[in-house]
């Protein structure tokens, strides 16, 4: 195997790839303009949506698609991918901010770019490929189950002074809340959900997102004309400037340069203690985003035909989540949706990333008083079809249609753990579990088959197919046992034992030990693997009771 050289984990792959080894003109460039515009639109209600659904000010999401846009994307190994805040993170993110503040949020953000980088470094890239699809899928539908659940008190306008942390207590509480709902933010929230739903059937180009929002605020100024009231950006949010003055919404205001552990007004220390209960959450964001950022890679390479570097990705993802928190930029991986998008709209570099990210700080500078108008109760219906979307329904009912039992229940397990816990309670248990149930699978593939040989009485030859590891082995041998004390030559047959293992070598060893008197084994045509083995663990012939032959014919002369 060819091992990967320093150089092909370092960042700025992707950018060479396609920008330097290749011709880049002024047609590629007007490609990745529009696509860049084109994204740099659906990103701009998104980001601040999903500020907001993880406990922070809706500028925060902003400067996240900005700072860690233009950083991941000059620096990652996906040449298509569009990287800001995404709504997987929500589950974490929310809890981190309630727990401590705006400062340790971007504090977590800032660890998870360190482990990001570690993960790059050691290569960590292809192992992706080793998180089963019932695992990704059952964690990712628990999330958007999770997200779609936490938008329904601004999707109705409940009046609800605290949500409680846990799932069940929470859709305890909204139900309760139900009857505060206010006509005025319903109206809004279904209007725009409902563009968003029927907007892909017109066969438009253009992306529903704004034709929603703008539907939304047309549905809010005849609210409003009509006396009543509706909470929007502006009602909910504020700042401080400099002066010491209060505005409210989104300052207008491109990303400023502060330690993250040293904001104004913030309530958190840093310290070890600190540092030390923020390292599960922050563990968490880097392996959530370890997996969405490849995830989204592979999918954009089955797209365009390109080949992503896992390994440049995750140092890419990693160096943006370094660089965002020191401009409010809060946790960021590659977005699905948004990259899809990106190749849809024939972006053909990172420079359409860079673009979208350039778009976004304009909206800061010019869009900012708008955008303090938006209604939460629309916001909540982009990330209503946000978390429908990443639920996935569709993989998730054709897997329940046509999977192995096994798998079925490994879905749904991760699913609930995510909605019922935290994901990566949910992801460890469902590893584990995918693990032990497709070692079982398995152990059940290898079995003995008695082989039609003409040979003498008392005399029996088998086939043993399948691995002798540990899970399998002591099952085999004891059928060999058993049929010892009936032969006296046992000829066993390994031409198809791809695997032996310590498990299996020690079953072996008890075996030969109990043989009963006067009963020989005689193994024949072992592979590489089992041989080497074998001759490691000193396992020599014994006259009488154990013998090796290179073929059955050579085993059956004895």
């Amino acid at each position: 195997m060819k091992r990967a050289t320093f150089s092909q984990v370092l960042p700025f792959r992707a950018l060479v790839d396609a920008c330097w080894r290749e011709k880049y003109t002024l047609s590629r460039l007007s490609r990745d303009a529009v696509a860049g515009i084109t994204v740099g639109i659906i990103a701009i209600p998104l980001a601040m949506a999903l500020a907001i659904a993880s406990g922070v000010p809706p500028q925060y999401g902003l400067y996240t698609a900005a700072v860690a846009g233009i950083a991941i994307a000059l620096s990652g190994g996906s040449r298509y991918s569009v990287s800001g805040p995404t709504a997987a993170f929500v589950v974490i993110l929310y809890p981190v901010s309630q727990q401590f503040g705006l400062a340790g949020l971007l504090v977590a953000t800032l660890m998870s770019g360190v482990f990001l980088v570690l993960f790059g470094l050691a290569r960590f890239g292809r192992l992706i490929e080793y998180i089963p699809l019932p695992v990704t899928l059952g964690f990712t539908s628990g999330i958007g189950i999770t997200i779609a659940t936490m938008q329904i008190k601004d999707f109705f306008g409940l009046e609800l002074a605290q949500v409680p942390e846990h799932y069940l207590p929470k859709v305890a509480a909204l139900i309760g809340a139900l009857p505060s709902a206010h006509i005025g933010d319903a109206l809004i929230g279904i209007t725009t959900l409902a563009v968003l739903v029927l907007w892909p059937r017109l066969g438009i180009r253009l992306p529903g997102h704004l034709p929603a929002l703008l539907l939304g605020c047309g549905v809010m100024g005849l609210v409003m004309l009509c006396g009543g009231e509706v909470a929007t950006i502006g009602s909910r949010f504020h700042y401080l400037l400099a002066d010491g003055s209060q505005g409210n919404g989104i300052p207008q205001l491109l990303p400023q340069f502060a330690l993250p552990w040293d904001l104004p007004g913030a309530e958190f220390t840093l310290s070890w203690d600190s540092l030390s209960a923020l390292l599960p959450a922050a563990f968490s964001m880097a392996m959530l985003g370890a997996i969405e950022s490849l995830l989204c890679a592979v999918v954009l390479d089955g797209m365009t035909g390109t080949r992503h570097n896992a390994n440049s990705e995750l140092l890419g993802q990693g160096l943006g989540n370094l660089i965002a928190p020191f401009f409010g930029g809060i946790t960021a991986t590659a977005a699905i949706a948004r990259s899809a998008a990106n190749v849809r709209a024939g972006a053909t570099s990172p420079v359409s990333a860079v673009i979208h990210a350039l778009l976004v700080l304009l909206a800061l500078l010019a869009l900012a008083p708008l955008l303090s108008w938006l209604p939460l109760s629309a916001m909540a219906a982009l990330l209503l079809v946000v978390a429908w979307n990443m639920s996935e329904a569709h993989k998730v009912v054709d897997l329940l249609r046509r999977a192995p039992k096994d798998d079925i229940i490994v879905m749904l397990i991760c699913m609930s753990l995510t909605v019922l816990f935290d994901m990566v309670i949910a992801i460890s248990v469902g590893i584990v579990l995918a693990s032990l149930l497709f070692m079982r699978r398995i152990a059940r593939m290898t079995t003995l088959v008695a082989l039609p040989v003409a040979h003498a009485e008392d005399v029996a030859v088998m086939r043993v197919t399948g691995p002798l590891f540990f899970a399998a082995a002591e099952r085999i041998f004891s059928e060999v046992l058993a049929m010892a004390q009936t032969t006296r030559t046992i000829v066993l047959v390994w031409d198809t034992v791809p695997v032996l293992d310590a498990g299996g070598l020690d079953a072996f060893t008890r075996t030969i030990d109990k043989l009963p008197a006067g009963c020989e084994l005689r193994i024949c045509a072992v592979p590489f693997q089992p041989l080497r083995t074998l001759a490691r663990a000193g396992i020599k012939p014994l006259p009488g009771r154990l013998t090796f032959c290179p073929d059955i014919d050579s085993a059956l002369k004895g």
